[in-house]
């Protein structure tokens, strides 16, 4: 992906690069660049921004550890992983959670995950040979 994105996601972060080196690991994103507020990550099909969240909203945000799922939004996002397995081991050891149930769509297996502060987003796995 070059010049400015075409699609991107914000995510405010208590702890920013926490949460950056979390999708960096779990969703195979690069590092674009970063500033004390923001990381910008990216990989071939979007770019996460994680923005810090200002220290006087962070004081009043409880983050349980391990993570409480942070499920009642509007919104959910997806990455598609090579491996659900190589994804779950992953998140496990960066403090987040890709949990143990599958369904299938047309051409890729899902399951419902979270980042180390709770959000929760979708892991896809392509089922489909490129063969």
């Amino acid at each position: 992906m070059s010049g400015p994105a075409r699609a991107g996601l914000f995510i405010y972060a208590g702890d920013a690069e926490r949460i950056a080196r979390f999708y960096e690991a779990v969703a195979g994103m690069s590092r674009l660049h970063a500033r004390d507020e923001l990381i910008v990550l990216q990989s071939a099909d979007i770019q996460l921004l994680v923005h810090q969240i200002p220290p006087q909203i962070a004081a009043d945000i409880a983050i349980a550890s391990p993570p409480n799922p942070r499920e009642n939004t509007a919104l959910k996002f997806f990455f598609t992983v090579p491996s659900l397995n190589e994804a779950r081991s992953v998140a496990c050891t960066l403090g987040g959670e890709v949990f143990y149930e599958n369904w299938r769509g047309p051409g890729f297996l899902a399951c419902n995950a979270m980042d180390p502060e709770g959000n929760v987003f979708q892991v896809r796995e392509n089922t489909v040979s490129s063969i």
